[in-house]
Order: C-alpha cells, then structure tokens, then sequence
C-alpha cells in the first residue's frame, strides 16, 4: 500500500497484522480520487473507520487542508500515527488529528467542526453503522454545504441510506462498492 498522488507519492503506509483491519485497495483508492478530483483540494476530511487513515492521508498529499481520523483499535490507531508521520512529516501537527474513540464518541466529540469529504468504511459486519452515523454526523451539525459521503461495502451488502440522504453513484471494483453519498436537497 502507498500513497497514490500528490505530495507524499509513493510514500509507504502500514496496515495493522490481522483482519480487523481492511485497508482500501489502491486501485480502488486511486479510482474514487480520480471522479473526486478537485474537490479534496483544501477540504476538511473525517475518515470515520480510519483503519490505515489511508483515505484521509490520501486527500492530504492530494492538497486537503486538515483531517480527522477515528477508529477504536489500538493496533489501527498505531498505523494511523506511523503513516500519519510518514506522510506529513513535520506538517503532522496542525494538519491532523488522530482519535481512539468508537465512532458515536468521536462524532460526539466533535463539536463545532464542518467537514467537506467524509469517508465511512466500517467493518462490513456493521452494516447499521453507515446509517447511524450519517444521522448522528446531520444531528451534529458536523457535514458542510455540499459535504461529500464515501461509504465502502461489500458489493452483495447494499446498506439502508436513511432519510434525508441520497447515493447518488455507485462504482464497483470486484467484491468491494463505493456510494457517493450527499445530503438530500430539501
């Protein structure tokens, strides 16, 4: 795995041993960049599942201004921090921002903060925390005019999009789905 473009290309990242972690595939990763294109540039990022934090890594070589990046397992929260280090070198510190928290607690304590570009892949298993936490991130205030939602699945596993959202485009790259989601206009 490694940084596709931007300023930390071919920049390594580390992925935790076992599989409770599964880190999006470059190719995959390249592809949703591509259609996003200029949209990352200058954006507040929350990579909600961080896992490798190799999505939010990804938007900040691609010129994002700041990320948040959330997960609750050590070992993850781990290679956040190394491939956060690796990526932003001295940068590090007021570009991003790494908790150790469920995603319900990290939402919660994010109070006041817009985001641009949100990107949500649980552990497949948790098929009602992409709903969930699309509800909680609007109750909070926390998604911005226009806020872009990448939600990873498995293919076969459309997940519920609650109301007041819409996917608007799917793109699939074998077992995997990526839906652009957007709030619904009123």
């Amino acid at each position: 795995m490694r940084i596709i473009s931007g300023e930390a290309r071919g920049r390594r990242l580390f992925a935790p041993s076992g599989e409770e972690t599964r880190p999006t595939a470059d190719k995959v990763r390249e592809s949703l960049f591509n259609i996003m294109g200029a949209r990352v540039y200058d954006a507040s990022v929350l990579d909600l599942f961080g896992g490798t934090g190799a999505m939010a890594l990804e938007a900040l070589s691609r010129g994002a201004a700041h990320a948040v990046i959330v997960d609750c397992a050590r070992e993850a929260i781990q290679a956040i921090e190394r491939n956060a280090q690796n990526v932003l070198k001295e940068e590090l510190p007021e570009r991003v921002r790494i908790l150790r928290a469920d995603y319900r607690a990290a939402i919660d304590s994010l109070a006041g903060m817009k985001f641009d570009l949100v990107f949500l892949d649980p552990p497949y298993r948790m098929t009602d925390a992409y709903g969930d936490a699309l509800l909680r991130l609007k109750a909070r205030g926390a998604l911005g005019e226009d806020c872009l939602i990448v939600a990873e699945r498995l293919r076969e596993k459309p997940v519920p999009i609650p109301e007041g959202f819409v996917s608007y485009d799917t793109r699939n790259y074998g077992a995997t789905s990526v839906e652009l989601i957007r709030e619904a206009a009123e």
